[in-house]
């Protein structure tokens, strides 16, 4: 019995042996196999040849320059004629016409009483806060007082509105009371309203004065009221020491100060220091289109390139658009240089790749009436037979070389540029219904680079629109060409049309 259990036993610890050596085995197995395709992976990454690769983007050759310009306009500060306290009737860039109400002097201080406005007048004032605030800038917190006696004077016009037209229904008694007390006749009110060419009109006891001439009302000065282009100096670009004041009180002024400044023409310039590379790339130019970074705005004007001391300034005149930013004497500007749009690639991704060029006569449609290719001459035991031969045509050009287009599609003459692996050299094509033939072996190039969006090198044809050193504006929707981003060689020249690449970042 004992023999047994021990022969049992021992076939047993067999059995057990045999079992832990089979998957000692296959898992060694496994793990070499896994380690060895690892090493033959890194050994193939490490021998081949990788390419950079770089994502087209649409967008100009390079960014337009965004400068500070100097603004310079035909600009006059009025001053008081007498002393008093102060009211202001038109707002900040309002435009008045000659002798138009801008501010009134009284000997004693008025008070200000309770205005009325309408619902759409409440709109008005929050739409114009609304637009003040989304546009301000904590380095012009002067421009918060003069924002403050804008919105004054559009509440009090605003009032002045909705009287007139009580007064236009018939009046009120209070109105007639005022009107009698206002030491006031009706050439007195149509002054107030600027319907006279006096400059101080006495109306109770407040002088109101008006504008000289027909102009845009500004109250702040700087000292560049009446500075020229060929006054300026280098140092007045330096907008460190740059210092703009406030006109606007609520007391008392003294006659001779400073009360408002009035710009009297639409015409206006702007002088936007140069680099020398940016002067290089602006001459020549007669006009230059300018975008205002400040609210979007664009428009053209006139150029010159003039010398302020030993700074190079782009002089550029407009004659509209001023209004907008009468309030600015700097502004930031957009010189719109690079109007050329398109694809951008590197100069260094393009190659060039050999085609067959075939008369567009030739060119003719498959039995689908969909695929486009040649009647090809072939040999046979039967003797001579034809055959259609579907082609990629890469470009088409008319008699004069010019791309063809949809307009100039059904014109006579001109080359079609085939796929050398279409055809082959000598191949007779056949004119349809007509006894013409054509000897293929003529051939020509096209510029292009390769695509590898498929992990190998695909040809893909260019029309270069402009150019620097770096870089260049491809032409969009050229047949068999690129799109935006698809992913090409950087350095064309180092790969082969249709070979598998190893691709690394851009």
């Amino acid at each position: 019995m004992s023999d047994n259990k021990k022969f049992s036993g021992t076939i047993k610890k067999i059995f057990t042996s045999v079992g832990k050596l089979l998957t000692f085995n296959i898992t060694t197995i496994m793990f070499g196999a896994l380690l060895l395709y690892m090493i033959i992976t890194v050994v193939l990454y490490a021998t081949s040849d990788h390419v950079t690769s770089y994502q087209v983007t649409a967008g100009p050759l390079s960014k337009n320059p965004v400068c500070t310009a100097l603004a310079l306009r035909s600009e006059e500060i009025v001053t008081a004629e007498s002393s008093g306290y102060i009211e202001y009737y038109a707002t900040e860039g309002m435009e008045v016409r000659q002798a138009g109400s801008v501010y009134s002097i009284a000997s004693e201080k008025q008070d200000n009483e309770p205005v009325t406005l309408s619902d759409d007048q409440i709109e008005e004032v929050r739409s114009s806060a609304e637009q003040f605030s989304y546009a301000y800038n904590s380095n012009n917190f002067y421009d918060t007082y003069s924002y403050k006696y804008q919105i004054r004077g559009t509440i009090l016009q605003a009032a002045k509105e909705t009287e007139d037209s009580v007064e236009a229904a018939g009046g009120s008694s209070d109105t007639a009371d005022r009107e009698e007390t206002s030491a006031g006749t009706d050439d007195d009110s149509d002054a107030v309203a600027g319907n006279t060419a006096d400059k101080v009109i006495s109306v109770g006891n407040q002088d109101v004065y008006t504008a000289p001439e027909a102009g845009i009302v500004v109250y702040s000065s700087d000292g560049y009221e009446e500075k020229t282009a060929d006054t300026l100096t280098e140092n007045d670009f330096n907008q460190m020491s740059y210092q703009k004041e406030n006109l606007i009180t609520g007391g008392k002024i003294e006659k001779g100060d400073s009360v408002y400044k009035l710009i009297t023409s639409e015409n206006w310039t702007l002088m936007v220091p140069l680099t020398d590379k940016m002067a290089a790339s602006l001459a020549g130019r007669e006009s230059i289109q300018v975008k205002f970074v400040k609210d979007g705005e664009s428009q053209n004007g006139s150029l010159s390139i003039i010398n302020v001391g030993d700074q190079k300034v782009a002089q550029i005149e407009l004659v509209n658009g001023m209004t907008r930013y009468a309030e600015d004497r700097f502004l930031e500007v957009e010189l719109v240089i690079n109007t050329q749009s398109g694809l951008k690639i590197p100069v260094s991704s393009i190659v060039e790749k050999e085609f067959y060029t075939v008369p567009r006569e030739f060119l003719t449609l498959g039995d689908n009436g969909n695929s486009q290719g040649f009647i090809r001459e072939t040999s046979s035991g039967d003797g001579d037979s034809t055959e259609f031969v579907e082609a990629a045509i890469y470009r088409q050009v008319d008699s004069q070389g010019n791309e063809i287009t949809a307009e100039t599609q059904d014109d006579s003459g001109g080359l079609c540029y085939v796929d050398m692996d279409t055809l082959n050299e000598g191949d007779v094509l056949l004119k349809p219904d007509s006894g013409k033939i054509f000897t293929v072996g003529k051939k020509d190039n096209l510029q292009g680079v390769y695509n590898i969006n498929q992990g190998y090198a695909v040809f893909r044809q260019i029309k270069i629109l402009d150019q620097n050193e770096e870089y260049c504006i491809v032409d969009q929707g050229t047949s068999y060409g690129l799109r935006a981003f698809d992913y090409i060689v950087r350095d064309g020249s180092s790969v082969s049309e249709e070979e598998i690449l190893y691709s690394g970042s851009n």
